[in-house]
């Protein structure tokens, strides 16, 4: 049940108490999922699907400049989720961009 859906909003959330921060997605204003973003160094859970389809991505808390990143500053961005466990690659991601392309 892989999907490469192209993520068109982004919420970023620091709550307070025990959540952890994490930034929600949305293609086409349906909910994709979200980054959560998880003490460095610990052992990261798997990444989830839920049984709505969306999905969790659990990345370390020094990844999310890289992600923020890449949601502020390309264009188009995808999530792409491939499946549960070892084996499965699931990303925030770009398309291929042509070389020497430079900033517009």
């Amino acid at each position: 049940m892989g999907f490469k859906k192209q993520i068109d909003e982004y919420l970023v959330m620091y709550s307070a108490n025990t959540f952890a921060p994490r930034i929600g997605m949305r293609s086409k204003g349906a909910y994709l999922g979200q980054a959560v973003f998880h003490p460095n160094g610990k052992v990261l859970p798997a990444d989830l699907l839920r049984p709505d389809g969306s999905v969790d991505l659990m990345y370390h808390l020094e990844d999310f400049q890289n992600i923020i990143d890449v949601l502020r500053n390309e264009k188009p961005v995808f999530l792409m989720f491939s499946g549960v466990g070892p084996g499965f690659e699931n990303a925030i991601g770009t398309n291929y961009e042509v070389a020497g392309e430079g900033e517009a």
